[in-house]
């Protein structure tokens, strides 16, 4: 006579029951800490805009981020701390929209470099109040080697961008000039834009500020360009 078959546990589920649902995610821990860091490197940079470096104090920070100043000390130990993940901020953007443009820019070689100036003033990276704090930073640079390490060798792949940009037209269109030399017009040329944005009494637009450049570009390269930018869009 065969064995009895065991006694079925009897909370033991039915061979079909779907299995019990897995319990909810618990929200990161890490999220709401990133958030208001973000939250106080905004904060910073409208505070840089409006008050200056000096005036800018880790105090201020939190009242304008809307946060007490324990909190603010609890994510920067100090002002230089926040200071530096600011500009650390400014550049990650700044670099990530431009290789968005490079991205979305068709394959010929002045519409790149097109891509390329219109980035420089596009409203997403350009607005008053970030071209105000980048100023902030360029005029501390001199005395804070945090920042000269920062700015200084991060420029390079933006400078290597341009050179090819204009190299490639130079050879497409079979004009004369320097590659390097043209890129560094342009560049120097965007950065004073920049300049006559934040501090003219009478400061125009970005679309001012970019017809320059582009009008500018259009001498170096007049069968491709004009104040209106590439001639093939």
């Amino acid at each position: 006579m065969p064995d009895a078959a065991p006694d079925a546990a009897p909370d033991a589920a039915p061979p079909d029951a779907a299995p019990p649902a897995a319990p909810p995610a618990r929200p990161s821990r890490k999220q709401p800490r990133l958030a208001r860091r973000a939250q106080l490197v905004e904060a910073t940079i409208r505070v840089l805009a409006r008050q200056g470096y000096a005036r800018t104090t880790l105090a201020e920070v939190a009242r304008e981020a809307g946060l007490s100043h324990g909190l603010a000390n609890f994510h920067f130990r100090s002002k230089e701390g926040l200071l530096a993940e600011t500009l650390r901020t400014l550049w990650d953007e700044y670099q990530a929209h431009l290789a968005r443009a490079l991205l979305a820019a068709p394959p010929d070689p002045a519409a790149r470099l097109d891509a390329l100036i219109r980035a420089d003033f596009d409203p997403t990276v350009s607005s008053p109040e970030r071209l105000a704090a980048w100023f902030c930073f360029w005029g501390e640079s001199q005395g804070r080697p945090l920042y000269q390490a920062h700015l200084g060798p991060n420029d390079e792949p933006l400078i290597a961008q341009f050179e090819s940009a204009c190299a490639a037209v130079a050879r497409a269109g079979g004009y004369p000039h320097d590659p390097a030399r043209v890129a560094e017009v342009l560049r120097v040329l965007s950065d004073g834009v920049w300049l006559d944005l934040t501090t003219s009494s009478r400061p125009g637009t970005l679309e001012d500020g970019l017809a320059t450049v582009f009008l500018c570009a259009s001498a170096f390269f007049p069968r491709h360009f004009d104040e209106g930018g590439w001639l093939g869009r």
